[in-house]
């Protein structure tokens, strides 16, 4: 069976067939670095580095670029408060979100593009719209993309153009806009006062991009007019992605991108995630909280990447205890390594062939570790198999055994954290010494060693 992968252009799963069958293009759609990722921009990011992944697993190379957005409204907004240069200002975000990246076993991408570093090469797009009369100039120097112009525009979120309102002259000067809301969106905006120090002086006049221009100028440049892969999460369907096609295309007169990928929403205790409602986690929040960055990649596979999944401690809590199990009886199978059963792999591939099907994965690494006709070394090399896809780490965790009793109380310890009774904590921490183990609250979770 070959990989078939959901294609939100056409609504329907497709055989993924590259342009070039040698290497395939994958973008990301990156985080804007003006604060800590949060949780749900990690289920697009492990989404994305499980597709990775599997592509490699399946034979193919993969020239994975993701961007960094470091410059846009809220870049500049919040680099003002903190009265910090914006270069100061967002490389303290990227390094946090490299440090994230790692703890999550994300695979590096094979290159970061920032925005700053291509305002050239968003110039000359913008030009060629301007030249082709699909962009215009307003009286403050502004340039703006008219969608009315381009006939295709909605294919992906199937918007239709006739039930839009044109926005002539109330339109937003924000990078961003509610889904209702469509308007001819900006590709320069003039110097305004209020970006101080950020700007750029190009043939266009002073100004800076505007956001969607970004991710065209930096993916075309990086991977050609034309790509395979596309990801990012639902929420940037519209306006992001359906603006990056609408530019692309009008600026090439050539198909942009061949398969689209979205992850779902993210929900945490059955709401969005808002400040607001007090449930919002960056993922130093839930190491904070005890959990493993590992146990969350392992929970978002626990539900189809294009399915809504509902977060909570409990769950994650859940995950990581599962989590750690399979790594004590990884452990447990010994040093040799022995033959992959083409059993499991077959089930594997087909479960994943299947538009990465990983809940089905998950089940058949358990249905694995029970199979008692497969010795433990075949045990082991499956397992190592199915991890160049999953990313869990097996063969990067500790040789020392944690007995089940410690991770009991380990478990009750996390618990009493997140419930911030914190003398239980002390008292489960003190008993856990007396048996011979120390643990200890790293950056990356709770780690357990004997003394």
């Amino acid at each position: 069976m070959a990989l078939n992968i959901f294609n939100s252009l056409t609504r329907q799963k497709e055989q993924f067939e590259p342009t070039n069958a040698a290497i395939v293009g994958l973008y990301t759609c990156g985080p804007t670095v003006y604060n800590y990722a949060h949780i749900g921009n990690y289920r697009a990011y492990v989404f994305s580095d499980m597709l990775k992944r599997y592509l490699k697993y399946s034979g193919y190379e993969v020239n994975h670029v993701m961007n960094i957005t470091d410059v846009d409204d809220k870049t500049i907004r919040e680099s003002q408060k903190e009265n910090k240069s914006l270069k100061e200002f967002t490389e303290f975000y990227t390094e946090a979100l490299f440090k994230d990246r790692d703890s999550l076993n994300i695979i590096p991408a094979s290159i970061y593009t920032k925005a700053t570093e291509y305002i050239p090469q968003m110039v000359k797009i913008i030009e060629t719209l301007l030249e082709k009369g699909y962009a215009y100039k307003t009286p403050d120097g502004s340039v703006y993309f008219n969608i009315h112009k381009d006939k295709e525009y909605g294919k992906l979120s199937h918007f239709n153009l006739n039930d839009l309102k044109e926005n002539a002259e109330g339109r937003l000067k924000k990078d961003e806009y509610e889904k209702e809301n469509a308007q001819d969106f900006a590709l320069w905006k003039a110097y305004d006062e209020n970006d101080g120090e950020v700007f750029w002086e190009t043939s266009l006049g002073k100004g800076r991009p505007g956001w969607h221009i970004e991710c065209s100028a930096m993916s075309m440049d990086k991977l050609g007019e034309s790509f395979d892969i596309h990801t990012g999460g639902v929420d940037l369907m519209f306006p992001h992605h359906e603006n990056e096609i609408a530019q692309s295309e009008c600026s090439t007169g050539k198909s942009f991108v061949k398969y689209w990928m979205h992850n779902e929403h993210l929900l945490v205790d059955g709401k969005k995630m808002s400040k607001s409602l007090g449930n919002f986690y960056t993922l130093r929040d839930i190491m904070e909280k005890g959990i493993n960055p590992l146990a969350y990649r392992y929970w978002l596979y626990t539900g189809h990447y294009r399915t809504k999944i509902n977060f909570t401690m409990d769950g994650v809590l859940g995950s990581q205890t599962a989590l750690f199990k399979l790594y004590n009886i990884y452990k447990s199978l010994g040093e040799s390594i022995g033959n992959v059963n083409e059993e499991y792999i077959s089930k594997f591939k087909e479960a994943m062939d299947d538009d990465l099907n990983t809940s089905i994965a998950i089940s058949l690494l358990w249905e694995l570790v029970k199979d008692t006709k497969i010795t433990n070394e075949d045990k082991k090399a499956t397992l190592l198999n199915f991890d160049k896809v999953l990313g869990f780490g097996l063969d990067k965790i500790q040789e020392d055994i944690i007995p089940e009793e410690i991770e009991k109380l380990s478990k009750e310890r996390e618990q009493s954290r997140l419930d911030k009774d914190w003398k239980k904590s002390d008292e489960l921490r003190d008993k856990i010494k007396s048996l011979g183990y120390e643990i200890k609250d790293t950056d990356i979770g709770t780690e357990i060693s004997k003394i």
